[in-house]
């Protein structure tokens, strides 16, 4: 390790984007999963929420969350991004990490077009558009993700009407072992640009997946730091977790159901 902070201690600084606006299917739970295995490690965390009309520099973030919501919460945050849009895509390009779920997932695209109403502007981080669908994809989900040190599994609950393409600059978070994906045709779910990673998978996603809970912590931590060695810590719990939700994916290969007129529709 290199420079240190907080009295010796390694400090992990996040933005939690819209922390009451967009968090829905408990995917605040991945923000307790990350303060939890730094905590477990002595890592220090700060954790700043950042609402509608706050412009700060996401430069001087390591990690940057962004979760899920329903049509009208995107419509708000759409508008509001805006402003916000410059200093994350720099925050991008310095290598900050991203963490974005679902409709958060989307509005780092470009955009985004609900099968009804008006298409909603995105941050254009990512290279890929969505697009509104009159059906759901909802199931359990499993997907192979191989991030340079050999394949690992993600596992979730995806629940999206949104249609997701990636363009040339952006390539897929993994490959579909059961359920949807970004679009049910082209085998791919998520999206991966430098160390921003966007996923449609809920449950929270963290707590079941710490291989990938501890590869977000430590790319973060490495920015700042250099090279950082994680403490291996007991996943017992975790993996027992995580292979709980592997059998349901496999055993239950999802269904398209119709979209009732709610305002419930990404």
């Amino acid at each position: 390790m290199s420079q240190q902070e907080n009295g010796g201690r390694l400090v992990l600084k996040i933005a939690h984007l819209y922390p009451t606006l967009m968090c829905v299917a408990a995917d605040r739970g991945n923000l307790f999963s990350i303060e939890k295995r730094c905590k477990w490690r002595g890592i220090a965390t700060e954790v700043d929420p950042i609402y509608v009309k706050q412009t700060p520099d996401f430069t001087q973030y390591d990690l940057i969350l962004f979760h899920g919501g329903a049509d009208r919460e995107m419509e708000i945050a759409s508008q509001d991004i805006q402003a916000k849009a410059p200093s994350l895509r720099e925050a991008a390009e310095a290598g900050t990490v991203f963490l974005s779920v679902c409709a958060g997932y989307q509005l780092l695209g470009h955009s985004y077009k609900p099968f009804e109403g008006p298409e909603l502007k995105g941050v254009g981080l990512l290279d890929m558009h969505t697009e509104g669908s009159s059906e759901r994809f909802m199931t359990h989900m499993a997907l192979e993700c191989d991030f340079g040190s050999g394949k690992q599994i993600l596992v979730g609950y995806e629940n999206h009407s949104g249609r997701t393409y990636l363009g040339p600059k952006a390539k897929p978070l993994g490959r579909v072992l059961s359920g949807w994906g970004n679009n049910g045709k082209d085998g791919g779910e998520g999206a991966v640009y430098k160390n921003v990673f966007g996923t449609y998978l809920h449950g929270p996603l963290l707590p079941k997946n710490p291989w990938f809970t501890d590869f977000l912590i430590q790319r973060a931590l490495e920015r700042r730091y250099g090279k950082v060695e994680l403490t291996p810590l007991d996943d017992t719990i975790e993996s027992a977790a995580h292979n709980a939700a592997l059998k349901l994916a496999e055993a239950y290969k999802g269904t398209v159901s119709a979209i009732e007129a709610t305002h419930w529709k990404r």
